[in-house]
């Protein structure tokens, strides 16, 4: 959730932050995908 709104602040784009933030913890905890798959946006992107 941190990284979600790291990247908001940055980008405040609801999508691409979810997007950026669920690439990176794939890059650093391959093999945990199953922790932070549940989160998922919902209504509209903007």
């Amino acid at each position: 959730m941190s990284e979600f709104y790291s990247q908001f602040q940055q980008t405040g784009n609801k999508a691409q932050s979810l997007r950026q933030a669920m690439l990176k913890m794939k890059n650093q905890y391959p093999d945990t995908p199953k922790k932070w798959a549940a989160f998922t946006l919902i209504g509209e992107a903007e």
